[in-house]
């Protein structure tokens, strides 16, 4: 089942107010919607509110036998799950193209970009390593997929903490000792932009009439030390050198806020505990 596409009104009075400088929602052009992030009572499981999109991220671990090729590297697997509860246009066991976008987008901003130490992940080499697993359910679906399951999942392995190994001859052990948190290099965030009027106008953190309505979009992946972990452009508008820097710079700032709030959430949570 399809989403109903926004009616001639709706288009022109988002596309009028964007031609003003506002928004329908009363933010500016570069804010992000409210982020809200919610840990469960076990680590790796939270849930990212931003705005009215809602994600959950659930990390958990097992012990399986590396590649020949790689016998010291550990695997980070991530599995997205876009169901109807989240809209009524996903199907059950059916992948629709934003489904298999998102994943590849995680997947280039997690994986690719090196976030997560996976040689220390290794317990014995080319017998045991770490195999971790990162879930994303999407729960309700306003808008801007991409940024919220990149925080989930980012924050979901900085939350995360695997059970102490102790290898004994060819034999490990599970200690009852404090769980390891993981070896994350770097924090990668998901930006996205999308563009109105030719390119004129552009804004962050498109709601999902504004996905309707846009005429591309782009997703810029940075990190604190404003290194580009992933730059993804799937059709739309052509657009200049100058806007990409632009959105870049934009990007370098929004980054900074998050990547402060993750923290401050993490830090606020091992209090608690």
């Amino acid at each position: 089942m399809k989403d109903a596409d926004p009616s001639t009104n709706e288009r022109e009075f988002l596309l009028a107010a964007l031609k003003d400088g506002a928004r329908i929602d009363g933010r500016k052009f570069y804010d992000f919607r409210t982020l809200r992030l919610t840990f469960g009572a076990e680590y790796g499981a939270v849930e990212v509110q931003l705005g009215n999109t809602r994600v959950l991220a659930k990390v958990s671990c097992e012990v399986i036998r590396p590649y020949t090729d790689k016998p010291t590297e550990g695997f980070l697997m991530f599995n997205t799950e876009l169901s109807p509860m989240a809209s009524a246009a996903f199907e059950v066991g059916r992948q629709t193209d934003e489904e298999v976008l998102v994943s590849r987008l995680i997947e280039k901003a997690m994986r690719r970009s090196r976030a997560l130490d996976t040689e220390g992940l290794c317990i014995v080499a080319g017998e045991k390593v770490w195999s971790i697993r990162v879930d994303i359910h999407f729960l309700d679906h306003d808008g801007n997929l991409v940024d919220a399951a990149c925080i989930a999942a980012i924050t979901a392995l900085l939350h995360f903490r695997r059970p102490d190994v102790t290898v004994v001859g060819e034999d490990h052990t599970l200690e009852q000792r404090n769980p390891v948190p993981l070896s994350i290099h770097h924090i990668p965030i998901c930006t996205t932009f999308a563009f109105f009027n030719n390119g004129e106008r552009m804004v962050v953190d498109p709601t999902f009439l504004e996905e309707q309505v846009k005429e591309g979009d782009m997703t810029i992946t940075l990190n604190v030390h404003k290194e580009v972990c992933a730059l993804s452009k799937a059709g739309g508008i052509p657009m200049e050198i100058d806007q990409i820097l632009q959105c870049t710079k934009i990007a370098v700032v929004k980054v900074a806020e998050i990547t402060a709030q993750i923290q401050a959430a993490l830090e606020a949570d091992a209090k608690k505990r």
